[in-house]
């Protein structure tokens, strides 16, 4: 199965919520290796995770 750009989109917001499946995973994977914007995509949803967690950290440090 061959994942587009929407699909890993999709997917990766969902894993941010629940564990995938291998399958998606994999999907996922091999998407990321032929696709330009994707990458870029999935960095910026892990920033934009890393940066909640730090605010949540600095948010209970208080």
């Amino acid at each position: 199965m061959r994942l587009n750009c929407r699909e890993v989109t999709r997917l990766t917001l969902e894993g941010e919520d629940r564990r995938l499946g291998l399958f998606d995973r994999i999907g996922i994977r091999l998407h990321l290796m032929i696709c330009d914007a994707c990458p870029r995509f999935a960095k910026q949803v892990k920033l934009m995770r890393q940066a909640i967690g730090q605010w949540r950290q600095y948010r209970d440090a208080e």
